[in-house]
């Protein structure tokens, strides 16, 4: 049922246009992204906590469903941290406006195993991003690999 609800909300936005580039919405968006892979890649877990909600649904191809924040976060460390940097495509980033809610933004990104050296091939996300009082928090996810 879950997956149907998220479908619900993300098909309409792969049949709208994209917010231009150089709207404040696409800007901050793209920065919430930029400082939430930053602190991934950096194994800074306070930084990534705090854009993550309390009640993620994060949908993963090769690693099921998440709706744990702190499994999650426990994840990170044991999982990322040290081991594995992500790397937005350039020029495949989209900001996608959800009215009195947030954003959806997609792209497609690539990861580098560190420990095994190896690059994975640019996958498709999406992230949908809901504005809080206290910033940006990404509530659900769908990472293809």
């Amino acid at each position: 049922m879950k997956s149907y609800a998220l479908l619900l909300i993300v098909l309409p936005f792969f049949l709208t246009a994209q917010v231009p580039q150089e709207s404040k919405l696409y800007k901050e968006i793209f920065q919430a992204d930029y400082e939430l892979f930053n602190s991934y890649n950096n194994c800074d877990l306070e930084t990534h906590a705090s854009y993550i909600s309390e009640d993620l649904e994060f949908y993963h191809d090769k690693g099921g469903l998440s709706t744990d924040k702190e499994q999650y976060m426990i994840s990170m460390k044991e999982n990322i941290c040290g081991k594995v940097e992500r790397t937005l495509t350039e020029g495949t980033f989209e900001v996608h406006e959800i009215k009195d809610f947030g954003a959806v933004a997609l792209g497609k990104h690539s990861f580098h195993n560190l420990i095994e050296d190896s690059h994975s091939e640019p996958s498709k996300f999406i992230s949908v991003f809901k504005r809080t009082d206290k910033g940006w928090k990404v509530t659900r996810v769908i990472s293809l690999h």
